[in-house]
């Protein structure tokens, strides 16, 4: 991991105490599948009271700065969600489980994933779809 985003990151996990939606554990393990990938560099951006943002992109992308933007909902900080976001071209959403976001994504439409409840099914949905962009951004589908 590199410095350049990690320590935002580890400073905002050690922050996190209170966790009732088990947002948590399922933003550590995006964090740590993104961070485990061959040619992604991560920023991570801090707005504290609005939302964390980490932010993913391969090297084979030459257009997007990004392939998906998974945000800590910081509105209320004691019962933090994921909000994540995606172009919408670049995965598809078989259950329909998205909300389609028109121009909600640097300016591009979007497919955004809320996990706002403690719900394992649609952590595993979520990283399904993380799994899906990162492999269309590798192969330079953007």
């Amino acid at each position: 991991m590199s410095a350049d985003w990690s320590k935002g990151v580890e400073e905002l996990v050690q922050a996190w105490q209170s966790d009732p939606l088990n947002a948590r554990a399922a933003f550590l393990a995006y964090r740590d599948y993104l961070a485990g990938l061959e040619d992604v560099s991560l920023e991570f951006k801090a707005r504290p009271g609005v939302s964390y943002s980490l932010r993913a992109r391969n090297a084979a992308q030459k257009r997007r700065e990004l392939f998906v933007l998974v945000d800590v909902v910081d509105d209320e900080p004691e019962s933090r969600w994921l909000s994540v976001c995606f172009y919408a071209d670049m995965i598809q959403d078989p259950d329909e489980l998205g909300d389609y976001v028109p121009a909600g994504l640097m300016g591009e439409d979007a497919c955004c994933f809320n996990l706002d409840e403690d719900d394992d099914a649609m952590r595993a949905y979520i990283a399904d779809r993380i799994a899906e962009a990162a492999r269309s951004a590798a192969e330079g589908k953007e």
